[in-house]
């Protein structure tokens, strides 16, 4: 048996800035929102979703993992990937610091390509996060080895 909340198709709910025509389910609500956004908007936060998954995976991280980490549902953090949600600005430094990016790499103002060349050691880092996990599990404890060692 499904959550079934009523509503009155007429009524509206008023947020900070406007108010809001309830549309039966909470679904609607978000498409009403989804509606609201530019065709620039949509490119925008599709592009945004789109390298947070990207990051996300090349971290191996879940999307579940990430949203316990920024304090939002799953669901949530699906919703920004897919572009459907607008991620809010406030969040972005978060999601910068987390991926060792700055925002303006996060959200597409700087071209990696037009920093120059990428120092060897980030391309190398880069490949690990590629490996399987006990593949990467075996160099990181061979860094922390090597690293031991010269620390002593």
């Amino acid at each position: 048996m499904g959550f079934h909340h009523p509503v009155d198709h007429a009524a509206t709910f008023t947020t900070r800035t406007h108010a809001v025509p309830q549309i039966g389910c909470w679904g609607s609500v978000i498409e009403h929102y989804r509606l609201k956004m530019t065709k620039d908007d949509n490119a925008f936060f599709q592009a945004l979703g789109q390298t947070i998954a990207t990051l996300r995976k090349a971290q191996n991280m879940t999307q579940g993992q990430l949203a316990e980490y920024l304090g939002i549902s799953q669901q949530h953090m699906a919703s920004f990937e897919k572009g459907i949600r607008k991620v809010p600005a406030s969040m972005l430094p978060t999601l910068a610091k987390r991926f060792s990016i700055s925002v303006d790499e996060l959200v597409g103002l700087k071209d990696k390509a037009k920093r120059g060349p990428m120092p060897k050691l980030q391309r190398q880092i880069e490949q690990v996060a590629q490996l399987p996990r006990t593949k990467q599990k075996f160099v990181s404890e061979m860094l922390d080895t090597v690293i031991q060692q010269a620390a002593h």
